[in-house]
């Protein structure tokens, strides 16, 4: 089946899976008929459409005259006839709020600006055979989708068409035209369509998507409001698995926990959630989450929830299982928020976007002095030619953070790594501190112990908003925090 045609074609032998039957011509006879006709739905206008408007408008400055190109993507293969979870381009998501696969932007140069064009899955109901013979997007199997009147109503965005006239749509205007820019990587029909095969044209497709993640650096006030919410969620998840931690014996029970709030109010999770207990804190990605869940370790948890704008919160939190602190857990838990509070104090618009890190990891090896760990003075393992204190902390303390946990990945470093950073910038601030299991140079005491405190910070004007504020990070108000879970009804 070509993934961008209006109408699949009958099953033939070689489409069909071993399991798969052929319906008869009178089953098909009889399954067109006697439907009652559809009641209109209302349909619910995004709330974010305004801000899609205005950046297809950026967008349409940037590139005058040319046609630009950003596709949803398509549903890939899990295994055999099994495909994973759809999620769209963050890209396309940007630019139009639109969620389902195989959808297409094409904006076309019109006036002084361009037109947007949106092209999706039409909604025929039952009027085509596809609705019963078609597994991957046939309304008897998957439901119906949004269709070609709702997608313009909802996504405001009035030039929207059935995507099965977009063939003919590249043939006829992109194909001609001048210039065209493509985000590649999310639809490879597509692109085999309007390829030119030049090097010139990789190049402009290349800086494009480098533009698109370079304009979603800076959120606007709708992305904050999704951000926050998605923090909220993600707090309430918390707190489902803070009352799990009573009765959980397997660090998958407590995934599941946090995987159902995410499904319940959310999309689902930005990332693969990490529960890490005892020293599989001390694995940074930690993802079996096989291990077990006993008291007097502490449990290391790297989550954030979707929302169903798609935009993820990113949050770590060290939460002691059986609700208090050792004192050795509670040493390396609080040179582990020194560092944070000292790399967020340093969050602000001008500031090098490095400068959290510097002062997260200066904190840290003047800490790992104290505590007898670093072979040489603090001073020492900082040079640029020792780095020692990374044994302990492999990881810089901060990533943008937006529709991906790793938000912004094409921009340039000299925009984004080595920029500085402005206003409406979203970040986490995450300093970690991992002391292995068979560490040597670590004092037994402290082995097997691994902390990361994350939060979501926004650049204001004047400074920084930690979003996640409300999730407690101090050691007496996270144990008040557990105690307060515990104690509720």
């Amino acid at each position: 089946m070509t993934t961008f045609d209006a109408k699949p074609p009958p099953m033939d032998a070689e489409s069909r899976a071993a399991h798969d039957s052929t319906p008869p011509p009178k089953l098909v006879e009889f399954m067109m008929k006697n439907w009652a006709s559809p009641e209109p739905a209302p349909v619910a206008l995004f709330a974010g459409a305004p801000s899609t408007r205005a950046r297809r408008a950026r967008l349409s400055r940037q590139y005058p005259g040319e046609v630009l190109v950003v596709a949803s993507g398509n549903l890939k293969v899990r295994s055999n006839d099994e495909y994973y979870p759809f999620r769209a381009c963050s890209d396309f998501v940007y630019l139009t709020g639109h969620l389902e696969p195989d959808s297409v932007l094409v904006l076309v140069p019109e006036g002084s600006g361009h037109r947007a064009i949106l092209f999706v899955d039409p909604r025929p109901g039952k009027t085509e055979p596809s609705f019963f013979t078609d597994r991957v997007k046939g309304e008897l199997w998957e439901g119906p989708k949004l269709g070609v009147s709702e997608s313009a109503t909802r996504y405001q965005i009035e030039d929207t068409r059935a995507v099965g006239t977009l063939r003919a749509f590249v043939q006829e205007v992109i194909q001609p035209a001048q210039k065209v820019r493509l985000l590649r990587g999310h639809a490879s029909e597509l692109e085999s369509w309007i390829d030119r095969g030049t090097e010139s044209q990789l190049g402009l497709d290349r800086e494009f998507g480098v533009f698109l993640s370079e304009l979603r650096l800076v959120k606007d006030e709708w992305e904050i409001a999704e951000l926050r919410g998605a923090i909220d969620l993600t707090k309430k998840a918390f707190e489902d698995v803070i009352r799990g931690l009573r009765t959980a014996k397997n660090e998958r029970e407590l995934e599941n926990v946090f995987f159902s709030r995410a499904r319940l109010e959310g999309n689902g999770t930005g990332y693969q959630t990490i529960v890490a207990a005892g020293p599989h804190a001390c694995t940074l990605h930690w993802r079996k989450n096989d291990g077990i869940v006993r008291a007097g370790d502490l449990l290391l948890l790297d989550g954030g929830i979707e929302n169903r704008a798609l935009y993820t919160a990113d949050i770590t939190r060290v939460l002691p299982i059986n609700g208090k602190f050792s004192r050795e857990q509670r040493e390396v838990y609080e040179l582990v928020l020194a560092a944070q509070r000292a790399a967020m104090a340093k969050v602000a618009p001008g500031t090098d976007f490095m400068e959290p890190n510097r002062s997260a990891m200066q904190v840290l090896a003047h800490g790992l002095e104290r505590l007898g760990i670093l072979p040489v003075s603090a001073e020492e393992a900082l040079k640029d030619e020792h780095q020692f204190y990374r044994r302990y902390s492999l990881h810089n303390v901060s990533h943008m953070l937006g529709l991906d946990v790793h938000d912004c990945a094409k921009a340039r470093a000299e925009v984004y790594k080595y920029g500085p950073l402005v206003a409406g910038m979203t970040l986490t601030i995450e300093p970690g501190l991992y002391f292995q299991p068979d560490d040597l140079t670590v004092p037994a005491r402290y082995r097997g112990i691994g902390v990361r405190i994350e939060d979501n910070v926004l650049v204001s004007p004047t400074g920084y908003v930690n979003l996640s504020a409300h999730i407690p990070t101090a050691v007496a108000d996270v144990e008040q925090w557990i105690a307060d879970v515990w104690a509720a009804p």
